[in-house]
């Protein structure tokens, strides 16, 4: 197999190597053994340069230095290196969550909460608010407020739009049905025996027929509103309004609720 940019692009990106040592890897994997100037006429990389990736190769794991002389390299099982990558990536993971699960007890935590507070009491109450691009971005913003509700929960959706959300929200929803936070969600179903079973126990859920909708209510105090149709627009390009304004967001939710009434239970 000759080397190419498509392949070395996509073994850098996946496995975490600059060009030399894809380029080196991938001449090894195909010699099977070689020396360090074998393996630098293979793949173009300067000799000078070939030992110090050689040596950076070995102690991430990916080859092997064989006993005697010369000195030669060997390659490891793609399938060893992958499971050695994936146990590496997953240590340095959980030790970067306990970080974060104990910084809130720090003096660095209680140093950014000031300065959140203090620039929240400068913004006025008709700045609270935001735009959020791409749908992870939206669910992203959607765990935090239904994680930090008290009360209620209303989502409107597409029917496309009920599985989505559910998928993405679903533990965050479950935790807040737990707390005691109403959840109520209305979209155009039409098969109450197509919905999940978790998602009937989470929420009640009624038929909406109306003028095509999707937004959000927190608490009568937030409000995300999706600006587009989502069958039009790729998932990465979708965007939302967020505006916590307790007065529009109450008014709005007295408005629903009237729509709410009349909707058939599902």
């Amino acid at each position: 197999m000759v080397q190419n940019d498509a392949l070395l692009k996509k073994l850098r990106t996946i496995f975490d190597l600059n060009i030399y040592e894809a380029k080196i890897w991938t001449g090894l994997l195909q010699k099977g053994v070689a020396s360090a100037s074998e393996l630098a006429d293979i793949s173009g990389v300067p000799r000078s340069r070939s030992y110090d990736v050689l040596e950076t190769l070995e102690k991430k794991g990916y080859i092997m230095m064989k006993l005697g002389k010369p000195m030669k390299y060997m390659a490891i099982k793609p399938e060893d290196v992958i499971k050695r990558l994936k146990s590496r990536i997953t240590e340095r993971a959980e030790e970067h969550v306990k970080e974060l699960d104990t910084v809130n007890t720090t003096s660095i935590f209680t140093d950014l909460e000031l300065l959140h507070k203090q620039g929240i009491e400068k913004v006025e109450p008709t700045e609270m608010s935001g735009l959020l691009k791409g749908r992870k971005s939206i669910h992203d913003e959607l765990k935090t407020l239904i994680s930090e509700a008290k009360s209620n929960v209303t989502i409107v959706t597409t029917s496309q739009g009920l599985f989505r959300k559910f998928d993405a929200l679903k533990s965050t929803l479950r935790r807040a049905k737990e707390r005691g936070v109403s959840v109520r969600i209305a979209a155009p179903v039409d098969n109450a025996n197509a919905l999940p079973s978790d998602l009937k126990n989470i929420a009640e859920i009624r038929k909406y027929e109306g003028p095509k909708a999707r937004f959000v209510l927190v608490d009568a105090k937030h409000v995300v509103f999706m600006t587009s149709d989502d069958k039009e627009v790729h998932e990465s390009y979708d965007s939302a309004v967020w505006v916590n304004t307790p007065f529009f967001a109450k008014s709005f939710e007295q408005m629903f609720d009237s729509t709410w009434q009349k909707l058939e239970r599902m």
